[in-house]
């Protein structure tokens, strides 16, 4: 059954959407995926991935080979993806066959490499961060020190990314590999904007988050819907973003990541072409999560509501601490699932490593302040911890 691009849309089991990725995201996907009575097949390199005891169908291969790509997909209705680091090759083999793919493998190609991504912004007059390109073994003092270094490809969830703040520590911590180089900016806030676009052009744009980093991670440790800034920054980030998504002519969902300055400056980092950790709190504080609102890209179906279900909302991803390895072991669950507008989520992994996303936890409330409070005391008493480690 192919999908029907006109406004009528007829669902049911026989419409069948791929996912290439088996992680979390593909996992909630497919949690969506059930209100719109939507057969989801996955494939993921990994037979232990979390989607395995949740889709239609699982197919253990490789997502970025080309041939193992068109043979999972070939007699799918659709594609899309729950990572980027996928075959561009693949993806086109199928939209050329006549699947639909979403994001369009273009545009994954795009994003996929970083120094292509800030070339965009620079071409279409997107503000971002001073930056170079380098080859192996190239000069990477060229922008004075600090520097942010980052690897062109492959980099995901806070790796291919490292802060240099001289000549010695670049010596002897650079990565060794073509990389994009940023003048480091004096950041005041870290803001995620997710927005939708589907093929009639139609857009959504969800509340401005801001996120907070775990240092030693580089990866979200919590963040706040809706973010703490003005009324002018809220309207200029949501444009940017919007900007981004419609200079690309984009559809599908993409999460747009900024920097706030501490001279009151918005600057685009980087763009995710997916669902994406900054927006997982939107299952229960908005009235259409990412993942549906993805969902509907996919299908080229009406885009649902963004509107908050309650004023506040905020999340903390469940890490793996330090030395975890093993069984996890949810040290501090049950008193969070004892607490007022609190919504653990579990994404079924077997194994805990020191730092490895093994859940998240969604708070709503009538204001940030109450947010906040249930945050810190989820933070002080949730841990992941293993059978192998402390």
């Amino acid at each position: 059954m192919l999908i029907n691009t006109s406004k009528a849309f007829i669902s049911g089991p026989s419409l069948r959407i791929g996912v290439l990725g088996g992680g979390q995201l593909g996992r909630m996907m497919i949690q969506s995926a059930i209100d719109l009575d939507l057969r989801v097949e996955v494939m993921d390199p990994s037979s232990d991935a979390p989607c395995v005891h949740f889709t239609h169908r699982f197919i253990q291969g490789d997502i970025n080979d080309a041939d193992a790509v068109f043979e999972f997909g070939k007699n799918l209705d659709a594609l899309t993806i729950e990572i980027e680091h996928v075959s561009v090759d693949g993806l086109k083999r199928l939209e050329s066959a006549g699947v639909r793919v979403i994001p369009k493998p273009d545009h994954i190609a795009l994003i996929q490499d970083k120094a292509l991504q800030k070339q965009f912004f620079t071409d279409n007059n997107i503000p971002t961060a001073d930056f170079t390109v380098i080859k192996t073994g190239g000069d990477v003092s060229q922008m004075g020190f600090p520097i942010v270094q980052k690897l062109r490809t492959g980099g995901y969830d806070g790796r291919g990314v490292q802060v240099l703040k001289s000549l010695k520590e670049a010596s002897e911590k650079r990565f060794n590999e073509p990389s994009l180089i940023e003048k480091a900016i004096d950041i005041d806030k870290e803001l995620s904007v997710i927005v939708a676009r589907n093929s009639d052009g139609e857009t959504s744009v969800y509340p401005i988050v801001e996120a907070i980093f775990d240092p030693e991670a580089n990866l979200v440790s919590s963040l706040i819907s809706p973010a703490d800034v003005s009324e002018r920054l809220n309207v200029e980030a949501k444009n940017l973003a919007l900007k981004v998504v419609e200079k690309m002519e984009f559809v599908g969902l993409m999460a747009v990541e900024l920097f706030l300055d501490n001279d009151g400056v918005l600057l685009v980092n980087e763009v995710a072409p997916r669902t994406h950790n900054s927006g997982h709190h939107t299952i229960e504080a908005n009235k259409t999560s990412q993942f549906g609102q993805h969902l509907r890209t996919v299908a080229n179906l009406p885009l649902g509501s963004v509107e908050e279900i309650q004023p506040a909302a905020g999340m903390i991803n469940l890490l793996g601490a330090p030395n975890a390895y093993g069984t996890p072991l949810y040290e501090g669950l049950k008193t969070a699932l004892g607490m007022s507008g609190v919504y653990p989520h579990l994404y079924g992994k077997s194994v805990v490593k020191p730092f490895r996303k093994m859940g998240h936890v969604t708070v709503t409330g009538n204001n940030q302040k109450e947010v906040q409070d249930r945050l810190l005391k989820l933070l002080q008493i949730l841990c992941v911890k293993g059978s192998d480690g402390k």
